[in-house]
């Protein structure tokens, strides 16, 4: 507080240094809100007239009659942009719908399990080109609706709706590889079984995982394989005696003991298992049948279930194996991606980049080899950690849009 006739009393009218600096800090904040609100009218001035539209008032709604009598009927005022289509099912059976190019028959979007009675919503970007609804009821055959044009604007990705009849030839390619691959598979086990049976856990340890790898890169045709996967690739999860329950069988029954110190005497019977199981299903496979639409899902799935299971250690039994089982899962996917390259080549323009990623995290897990030899997950270092991981997380994501385009329709 100041004295009385302090002779400071007398600045007190005088704008102070820290006064002055506020100031100008409140001047320069009210410059730099002035000029976000310029460029923001001007970006609002120079937007096409219907970004702005869709900006003040969202995406254009537009009810639309689901039935075999009515397909598509209510859309009468097509215009270019996002639009929201609510799709109401008005017949007794539920439905699916396509929109679609009525000529190329190229899909914009679809619908699926739209029940009697009830609306789902279908949200597309509709440009210059001719567009129909195909409404598919269950047990019904498909009725296409009429024909909207616009005039104007770019549309939203489309692709043509792949046929069970379209992935036939490659799922048939592709069972015939998985036969020649469960042969080298139950040779492999032999060598297996055999160094076990000569009491050479040294020999066994190195034949292990060759033979654990060539069953891992069939991984598409693992739902094909039934209750055999389990017998052969399953783990202790599940299971009341863990690692030690009669009902721990297979290759990682065998790399459990093999690194914990079991004996060849307790080894033999697991061993003998082991290639038992492999070898029926190798007789079995010619009966053998995979769903055409397998294929693409499981496309994706190799590496989803890479990322849970084998990035994360959670199938480690003591090999420290994971990451060579990471690199025969890319294998396993790039030789599913083979097979439907023709289908995904018309339908997928981001394919290139996608087989190309694909090569990437192959290279990636390569270059973390030390002479020859794969280092367990607990030694790489954080780098290499999240180098893996984010290759992988990128992978799973794009292998997602193959699953999508790869599940069949049904179009008739």
């Amino acid at each position: 507080m100041l004295a009385p006739n302090d002779p400071s009393e007398d600045r007190m009218s005088m704008p102070r240094p820290g006064w002055r600096r506020g100031q100008r800090w409140l001047f320069a904040g009210v410059l730099v809100v002035l000029l976000c609100l310029l460029v923001a009218n001007v970006i609002a001035l120079t937007r096409h007239p219907q970004d702005r539209a869709e900006a003040s008032s969202g995406p254009r709604r537009t009810l639309v009659e689901v039935s075999g009598s009515h397909c598509g009927k209510g859309w009468d005022a097509p215009a270019p942009g996002v639009q929201v289509f609510a799709l109401h099912n008005t017949s007794a059976a539920s439905a699916e719908v396509f929109l679609e190019n009525p000529r190329s028959h190229v899909m914009y979007g679809e619908v699926e399990d739209i029940g009697p009675g009830t609306t789902r919503e279908l949200t597309v970007r509709l440009g210059r080109g001719a567009y129909a609804f195909k409404c598919l009821p269950e047990d019904a055959d498909a009725v296409t609706g009429p024909t909207v044009r616009i005039r104007k604007g770019r549309s939203g990705p489309a692709a043509a709706p792949v046929t069970t009849h379209d992935l036939i030839p490659p799922a048939i390619a592709y069972q015939k590889w998985v036969g020649e691959g469960l042969d080298k598979v139950a040779r492999l086990a032999e060598t297996l079984r055999d160094a076990v049976d000569r009491g050479d856990l040294g020999a066994a340890r190195t034949a292990w995982l060759p033979a654990h790898l060539q069953y891992e890169r069939m991984g598409a045709a693992y739902d094909a394989f039934g209750d055999a996967d389990g017998r052969i690739n399953g783990t202790d999860a599940g299971l009341p005696g863990g690692t030690h329950d009669k009902d721990f069988t297979g290759f990682h029954r065998v790399e459990f003991g093999l690194w914990h110190g079991q004996s060849a005497h307790e080894l033999r019977a697991p061993a003998a298992a082991l290639l038992k199981a492999v070898t029926a299903l190798r007789e079995d496979w010619a009966q053998t049948r995979m769903g055409p639409a397998q294929l693409g899902l499981r496309a994706h799935e190799i590496l989803e279930n890479t990322v849970q299971f084998e990035l994360t250690g959670r199938t480690d039994f003591g090999s420290g194996s994971n990451l060579a089982t990471a690199r025969a899962n890319v294998d396993g996917t790039s030789e599913v991606l083979s097979r439907l390259h023709p289908i995904l080549a018309r339908r997928y323009a981001h394919l290139p980049s996608l087989e190309g990623d694909l090569r990437d995290a192959g290279r990636t897990l390569d270059g973390l080899r030390d002479d020859g030899h794969w280092p367990p997950l607990e030694r790489l270092s954080r780098t290499q950690r999240e180098r893996v991981d984010a290759r992988f997380g990128d992978l799973v994501e794009h292998l997602a849009s193959v699953a999508t385009l790869c599940d069949p329709r049904r179009t008739v």
